[in-house]
């Protein structure tokens, strides 16, 4: 079997409630830092691949003078966002579905686009970026961040999670992704024709209790019942045994005190 194209990618994981339970507590603090000291009010902004959108909702806050729009493909979590941007007030904000292969606005539209973990799942990384770019004022930034899922770490060690992340690594290829992008991401925009691109790294580290229940017990679920599970079995790449079996190392992980998981990040600041 050859790997989707990009008109044909679908998102790995879908929008399954665990998927959701994870995404939703991401805000420009925790997945954002390196860009919020380039952040001032006025500024308009896109947020590609918005998702549950409380990053986007949070750059909307920060830029209360300003413009920002989120898309994403999926037109059911768009539907949900706006109704809760509506209902918050946030009347500087619009999430609509798109496609950042073709961004549906015109060039030198926004002064910043961000994307946080959507290159792992772009089959054309570049030409993402290179439309990112077309898309960005001139002089503007274009800002990226995005996982290693290779160089992720975890105690107690458990085999259950080590055979995760290799199937992780090995669904997510099959579907036309690379969840080692963070690392790329220099390569990446450097070859999509940035020459101005500062690159930084930081780390999630999950150990304290409510976060082992959250991010354990999220991926428990999500190993049995997203899309993630679905596309592994239909692919030929694991059984409901091996996902069970990966269910319930997550949930060990989740109750040892001693519990600590590393995911490390890799993020660019490219100059339009």
């Amino acid at each position: 079997m050859t790997n989707p194209s990009p008109a044909d990618q679908q998102y790995l994981h879908g929008h399954h409630e665990s998927v959701l339970r994870v995404h939703a507590r991401r805000t420009v603090e925790n997945s954002a830092a390196y860009l919020a000291p380039h952040l001032s009010p006025e500024l308009h902004l896109l947020d590609v691949g918005s998702g549950p959108g409380t990053i986007t909702k949070d750059f909307a806050r920060r830029l209360h003078a300003g413009r920002v729009v989120g898309i994403d493909a999926g037109a059911e979590i768009v539907a949900r966002t706006q109704a809760e941007a509506l209902a918050e007030g946030l009347t500087n904000l619009e999430y609509r579905t798109g496609d950042v292969y073709a961004l549906d606005f015109a060039d030198d539209t926004f002064d910043v686009v961000h994307a946080h973990q959507v290159m792992q799942y772009m089959a054309d990384p570049i030409a993402a970026l290179r439309e990112m770019r077309r898309v960005t004022k001139p002089g503007g930034l274009v800002a990226v961040r995005d996982v290693d899922y290779g160089g992720v770490r975890w105690f107690p060690w458990i085999d259950g999670i080590e055979e995760w992340r290799d199937l992780y690594e090995k669904v997510a290829r099959r579907g036309g992704g690379e969840p080692d992008a963070g690392p790329q991401l220099l390569d990446w925009a450097l070859r999509a024709g940035f020459e101005d691109v500062t690159a930084t790294a930081t780390i999630w580290c999950f150990a304290d209790p409510a976060e082992r229940e959250w991010w354990g017990g999220s991926w428990a679920d999500r190993a049995l019942h997203s899309d993630f599970a679905r596309q592994a079995v239909e692919w030929g790449l694991a059984s409901t045994d091996d996902l069970q079996r990966i269910s319930d190392a997550w949930r060990e992980w989740t109750a040892a005190p001693n519990g600590l998981f590393n995911m490390p990040h890799n993020e660019i600041l490219a100059r339009a």
